[in-house]
């Protein structure tokens, strides 16, 4: 309990965010919540491509729009400084997301 109470005095104050390291923080959410979801799609892609059940038409629309949401990909990591190591977030001991 005493801790407890050390913790708090040490924390009383304001909290101090820095405005960097939340849009950053907030940028790597969101694109390992997108990255997750991109890889489900592929797969999902890849498995309806297998069965047959697309067009040649479909299958080229969804490679162009894999390949452009990789590009933009790239290009948000980037601008916010992160690698693919970064979206693959820790677990714990479910082990890391992707």
């Amino acid at each position: 309990m005493a801790e407890l109470g050390a913790t708090r005095q040490a924390h009383s104050g304001r909290i101090s965010l820095d405005p960097d390291k939340v849009e950053s923080g907030l940028a790597q959410l969101v694109l390992t919540v997108v990255e997750l979801l991109r890889q489900l799609m592929e797969r999902q892609a890849l498995h309806r491509v297998e069965d047959g059940s697309l067009d040649d038409e479909a299958i080229e629309r969804l490679g162009l729009t894999f390949m452009r949401l990789d590009e933009r990909m790239k290009e948000l990591k980037e601008v916010f400084g992160l690698t693919d190591e970064d979206l693959n977030i820790d677990l714990g001991p479910l082990g890391k997301l992707l």
